[in-house]
């Protein structure tokens, strides 16, 4: 019987001692707080669906055709693939565009080989422009001129 009576007040002692910690967690500024707010599934689902969107399309090819004389300027960081027809480089005053098939840093007006991946290393005007009608894969940011 001493065992059983023991063992109630050793327990009621150890929910009020963890019921104060929780108390006091609280009021420490624990979650619910304007600096630490508590969110619904569907709100982290939604920001991880957002991010993985606004991923996807850097993350891919995207194939173009592009017609004689138009550009392809890319921003930083970009790829480029000339599948067919024929294009030149277009540089800027910091540098041109990579051609990492060869090794090469294409300046300005350099012819682009077909099939070769092409790197664009800065957002400042660089790219390429097509001589004939073109079919082109980009990955990353781009205009057409």
């Amino acid at each position: 019987m001493k065992n059983t009576k023991s063992s109630i007040i050793l327990l009621a002692a150890a929910l009020i001692f963890a019921m104060g910690c929780m108390v006091i967690s609280h009021a420490a500024g624990g979650a619910g707080t304007a600096e630490d707010p508590v969110v619904t599934k569907s709100y982290v689902d939604a920001q991880i669906a957002a991010l993985a969107e606004s991923v996807s399309r850097p993350g891919t090819f995207e194939v173009l055709q592009l017609q004689e004389g138009q550009s392809l300027i890319t921003g930083k960081s970009a790829e480029i693939i000339l599948r067919s027809g024929t294009a030149v480089a277009i540089g800027s005053e910091a540098g041109g565009v990579s051609d990492v098939t060869a090794g090469t840093d294409l300046k300005s007006g350099d012819t682009v080989t077909k099939n070769h991946l092409l790197i664009v290393p800065q957002d400042d005007g660089r790219g390429i422009q097509c001589q004939s009608m073109s079919f082109v894969m980009v990955k990353g940011s781009y205009t057409i001129n």
